[in-house]
């Protein structure tokens, strides 16, 4: 079939293909280095007790199977592993049938983790790469060229994510219809990064010029992903430019730079990289194979695509248990203040109103007046984003804040590992408590006067102070 394959697109499918490798080697890395506290055995949600209430039907993966933490760890380090191989070109090397069965590999490992992995996993990129993932199984190698149908789905789901965040935008909080949002957002932003204090300190015009491009962007741009060349590849390249702009001003795990990836593949880079060498035709199972699978991802669009023309349009949600076609989308209300939750200890053994108390420091969340946050995506530190959404509400917290500062009082070193600072390396605190503080960036001036880069007031308690457990006796007693 000569419409089923496009020779110019051999350069876009092998920049998507190792820029997606490397989305899975993060991802994975960070789910190895993070799990033993999160969800691990021992963890604050513990995988196997939600083994216990959930089944097959609504969650499957290879954990149903077989759980340890150690052969958690075998998933994800095998996990990145496969994607080193990937990054390296390792596909190319090898027959058609194989390629796919290594894509397959990441993506199936990562679908078991994302299964388990709960409120921690619950983020709109966990879909999108497995959404991609999946696609990018049929994309095939050097053996053929691209498929067709397989690069008009990529399209398909870079316009539903930049589509269905332009709408729940322009739906949602009013300061996007008044182009104001941008005079709170990049302070009030889950996580900071090194430059969002001067972003914020923009003039304020600039942050209505900001608005406005990011409605262009993510409202008419999408359209033209489905125009002919060169104007498709002019659009991927505005959705990259915006997307840079974001990896700038602040850290949204691997969100940006798998949008990107998703825009390259859109690109014809034929007048730079030349005429594509011919290829032999694709085997007859490899095109009933794309077919079946375009089929199965237009009729699996049925449900998001009516969401994104629905008045209660939600965003980031699976319709289907494999992720294989979701909705995305991001921030369709804005804070207008920052509130962040302090996590502080102390060893006195009993609390009066001397009782000096100490700060456990985060790893990307703001803590520290005077310290800068540092760039951190696309690797994603999940307790300090669930951290942010437990400021805005208790209720999000409520499964698993407990259990932390248990852990905090325990000494657990997987606990501590995930913060920044712990102030109490000889023995963990006899008490812990939580408060709520009001940030905000300082103006040029209170930066120069303090060296801080937020002010920060008081608000409110978020979590009365908790004891260190008494260790029972021989007998049972204290």
């Amino acid at each position: 079939m000569d419409w089923f394959t496009a020779d110019g697109y051999g350069l876009s499918r092998l920049i998507f293909q190792r820029s997606l490798a490397a989305v899975y080697l993060v991802a994975f890395v960070a789910s190895a280095l993070q799990f033993r506290a999160l969800i691990g055995s021992r963890g604050m949600l513990p995988v196997p007790e939600l083994l216990r209430g959930t089944s097959w039907r609504t969650g499957p993966g290879l954990f149903r199977l077989h759980y340890s933490d150690r052969f958690f760890a075998l998933v994800a380090w095998t996990g990145a592993a496969v994607s080193i191989a990937l990054l390296a070109g390792l596909d190319g090397y090898v027959p058609l049938g194989a390629a796919m069965a290594l894509w397959a590999v990441p993506w199936a490992l990562y679908l078991s983790i994302v299964q388990v992995g709960q409120v921690w996993y619950g983020f709109g990129w966990e879909s999108l790469l497995l959404e991609t993932g999946f696609l990018a199984v049929f994309l095939g190698n050097a053996d053929t060229a691209p498929p067709v149908l397989v690069l008009w789905l990529l399209r398909w789901l870079l316009f539903r994510l930049e589509f269905g965040a332009g709408l729940i935008k322009i739906r949602g909080d009013e300061c996007w219809r008044r182009l104001t949002c941008l005079d709170f957002h990049h302070e009030t932003q889950p996580m900071p990064g090194p430059l969002s204090w001067f972003f914020h300190r923009l003039p304020e015009p600039v942050h209505r010029v900001e608005a406005a491009a990011n409605h262009v962007t993510q409202l008419a741009v999408p359209f033209l992903l489905f125009t002919p060349q060169p104007v498709a590849s002019v659009a991927a390249g505005l959705m990259v430019v915006t997307q840079l702009w974001l990896v700038l001003s602040g850290n949204f795990a691997w969100l940006n730079w798998l949008t990107i990836a998703l825009a390259l593949s859109a690109v014809d880079w034929s007048p730079i990289a030349g005429s594509a060498p011919a290829r032999p035709a694709p085997p007859l199972w490899y095109e009933v194979v794309v077919v079946a699978v375009t089929v199965l991802v237009l009729a699996l669009s049925c449900r998001p695509a009516r969401n994104l023309v629905s008045r209660r349009q939600v965003m980031n949600r699976s319709f289907d248990p494999l992720h294989l076609v979701n909705t995305y989308g991001a921030f369709g209300s804005i804070s207008r203040m920052r509130l962040e939750v302090v996590v502080e200890g102390t060893g006195d053994p009993v609390i009066h109103e001397g009782t000096r108390w100490l700060e456990y420091g985060f790893r990307g969340k703001p803590g520290d007046p005077r310290r800068l946050p540092r760039q951190f995506a696309p690797y994603h530190l999940r307790l300090d984003w669930m951290m942010w959404f437990a400021a805005l509400s208790p209720a999000y917290a409520r499964s698993w804040f407990g259990p932390f500062t248990e852990r905090l009082l325990r000494g657990d070193p997987d606990t501590l590992r995930l913060l920044g600072h712990n102030p109490f390396p000889g023995a963990p605190p006899t008490y812990v408590r939580a408060r709520v503080f009001q940030y905000r960036y300082t103006d040029p001036r209170e930066l120069r006067d303090t060296g801080q880069w937020w002010h920060r007031t008081y608000v409110r308690e978020f979590m009365r102070p908790v004891a260190r457990p008494v260790p029972l006796g021989p007998d049972g007693g204290s």
